[in-house]
């Protein structure tokens, strides 16, 4: 009889009524109270938190849904990407979204459910599901500026591109079916290495099945070539919506890639499957990816679209540990996205914060920044630094681990050149910094923070200093989601 563990679900089941009631709430009352319903949402978020550290471990559904170690963590990260973006919310909530504010909140919730079912998925349907329920609220809140002519393109951007691209990732996932004859990750990579062993190779299906699933999700991660949407789509969003974008959305990618490569495929990863090996087309990428995303962000003047291109830097290095395909490898790549949450999330609430102020995101308006609004500039520079990897700050515990996954696991040449990126990221990173302490001051600036921002902001510090000086028990925590695919 099948197995249905109800009780590892309550978690996802109490976020999503959560946001039926926050809708209902919102309308109930009016839409008189902006900030009650932002704070009744980072409350159900919280009580999310509460409900997943008792209700997790075990197996539900006939291996659909796992609720183990990776999913454990990845869900941390979604939820504290979705408390920070609602936390950041709260002024453009009050100023630009007079009304559907309780939709608003309730489709990050949504959101978020769908990305914690992603991450719990154990066959492909449910991961693509999951997948779905993800994207499909994020189009909507990429456009939510209705009479924003950038919100609306970068909401129809976003649309058309992904709706192309989990065309392309069902195909593939279609062609693993049918060459598996299973949509369970495990016994797909029992079936597809017993097939490659009786046929003398499977051939051109399962590569072809590889390259689209890996488009599919490149899309998703926007990794080099499939990136052409990020900036776009990121400055016409509404920032706050960037910013789980690029966290929330982004590690439900890398938690899809890992369920299907390093699960489903870990057998041909490795050169001597040529021409199935899809480490050495993954690590190809990530070196496209640190490359353009790098050299882009050095000519950008609007704050949000280099940030875009960071983010797209960043997934390059994320991929140095997941070629790695080993458990200091998966562990790297769990450490370096609990800690980019701090950081990424955190950079963001401050670009929310000026925007809300002064209604621009030109890098040259924070001129003098320092001088109005210290705490904030701090807080920026510190954000910026630990993108960059500057000790003692925890982005650079971060790089450092993913770059010895890859060295212990022979991709040196990637590595050297991350490394060199990574000086020419700091490059853009300190133009910034230079803005708010070198540059002329600008007496215009005057920067009002809410209280809910101020608690983003904090936690993001103290999450990067702390985790930076005593990395240990988040990297234990990392590695023990490694050892799910016993290496």
């Amino acid at each position: 009889m099948p197995d249905y563990n109800l009780r590892l679900i309550i978690p996802e089941i109490f976020l999503f009524l959560w946001a039926l009631f926050i809708i209902a709430f919102d309308l109930g009352t009016k839409r008189k109270n902006p900030k009650l319903i932002g704070y009744l949402t980072m409350g159900g978020i919280a009580a999310t938190a509460v409900l997943l550290y008792l209700y997790h471990g075990g197996i539900s559904f006939n291996n659909m849904f796992k609720s183990d170690p990776l999913a454990l963590f990845f869900k941390v990260i979604f939820l504290g990407s979705a408390f920070m973006a609602v936390g950041s919310s709260f002024d453009i909530i009050a100023q630009k979204i007079k009304n559907h504010r309780g939709e608003f909140f309730g489709l990050v919730l949504f959101s978020t459910v769908g990305m914690m079912f992603l991450a719990s998925a154990g066959e492909l349907i449910s991961l693509y599901i999951g997948l779905e329920l993800t994207t499909i609220p994020l189009f909507i809140l990429a456009a939510y500026y209705k009479d924003d002519r950038i919100s609306v393109e970068a909401g129809l951007k976003y649309l058309v591109i992904g709706a192309f691209s989990s065309a392309i990732l069902l195909y593939g996932l279609s062609l693993l079916y049918g060459l598996s004859g299973t949509t369970d990750i495990v016994m797909m990579k029992i079936n597809l290495a017993l097939l490659y062993l009786n046929t003398n190779g499977i051939g051109w299906a399962l590569l072809m099945a590889i390259v689209m699933v890996l488009a599919g999700i490149g899309f998703k991660l926007a990794l080099v070539p499939f990136h052409m949407w990020a900036p776009d789509v990121y400055q016409g969003a509404p920032t706050p919506i960037t910013a789980l974008l690029s966290v929330g959305s982004k590690a439900a990618g890398v938690v899809a890639f890992m369920r299907i490569f390093i699960d489903g495929l870990y057998g041909f990863a490795d050169a001597v499957m040529f021409p199935l090996d899809w480490g050495n087309i993954v690590a190809v990428l990530a070196a496209a990816a640190m490359i353009l995303g790098n050299i882009s962000a050095l000519r950008q003047k609007n704050i949000k679209r280099m940030l875009a291109y960071s983010s797209i830097a960043q997934i390059g290095y994320v991929m140095v540990g997941m070629v790695a395909v080993s458990e200091l490898g998966v562990g790297s790549v769990g450490y370096y996205m609990f800690i980019y949450l701090f950081a990424n999330m955190g950079a963001f609430a401050v670009a929310t914060i000026f925007n809300d102020n002064t209604g621009s995101d030109s890098i040259a308006s924070y001129a003098g920044l320092s001088k109005s609004s210290p705490m904030i500039s701090a807080f920026m520079a510190i954000f910026l630094l630990s993108l960059a990897g500057i000790p003692p700050l925890a982005g650079f515990a971060a790089k450092f681990f993913v770059f010895a996954a890859g060295i212990q696991a022979g991709y040196t040449w990637l590595v050297i050149l991350a490394l060199l990126t990574a000086v020419v990221s700091l490059y853009y990173y300190a133009n910034v910094i230079k803005m708010m302490y070198f540059a002329p001051d600008n007496p215009t600036i005057k920067l009002n923070t809410p209280l809910s921002a101020n608690i983003v902001l904090i936690i993001g510090v103290a999450g990067l200093i702390i985790f930076g000086v005593y990395p240990e028990p988040i990297l234990n925590f990392a590695l023990d989601t490694a050892r799910v695919f016993g290496f």
